[in-house]
């Protein structure tokens, strides 16, 4: 009877061992997936920041393109309000499309290019885009790590007892791939 005791006993405390580090594995990589979330939204910060900046740079050489910059405008307003990573992830993609759509219109306005404070703001949007991309890969692989876990076995199994789900990647919108059209005719 002693030793059938003893043996209980060593099985609960395995067990409760493995939930305990399997709990504490999971609450880890959700924070390391969180603290690199944190960090691409920093960057995609110091992006929003710039492009008011470039925009009323620009406006001031184009008056005829308020469309962009009507985009522009309404895209960073939908992240601002965004609550999730996913919502965010994908006003950033708007933001990204309109972005695009106005670096497009600024190629065809060689004049642009000569303006100081336009070449200085688009060598600092080009410096944020790099950072953008390299904090949305580490997003990934965090992203990554943390899904391995919640997938194999028995790591999710105690993910579902502790409500712990799998995590969206970064994703490009779809229709990314394709360069952005505009229009300068005048209609």
């Amino acid at each position: 009877m002693k030793k059938t005791g003893l043996i209980i006993i060593a099985i609960v405390a395995v067990i409760g061992i493995f939930l305990w580090s399997s709990y504490n594995s999971l609450v880890s990589r959700n924070e390391s997936a969180d603290n690199q979330w944190a960090k691409v939204e920093t960057q995609y910060q110091r992006r929003f920041d710039l492009i008011p900046n470039l925009v009323e740079a620009v406006k001031g050489a184009m008056s005829q393109e308020q469309k962009v910059f009507g985009d522009l405008a309404e895209a960073r307003s939908r992240y601002s309000g965004a609550q999730t990573a996913n919502e965010k992830a994908g006003a950033a993609s708007e933001v990204e499309s309109a972005f695009s759509r106005l670096l497009v219109v600024m190629e065809n306005y060689p004049q642009l290019k000569s303006i100081d404070t336009v070449q200085t703001l688009m060598a600092q949007l080009e410096g944020s885009e790099n950072r953008i991309s390299v904090e949305r890969s580490r997003y990934n692989d965090e992203i990554k790590s943390y899904n391995l876990v919640i997938k194999r076995f028995p790591g999710n199994l105690v993910a579902s007892m502790f409500g712990y789900s799998v995590r969206n990647y970064f994703q490009a919108e779809a229709g990314s791939e394709n360069a952005p059209k505009v229009d300068l005719q005048v209609k």
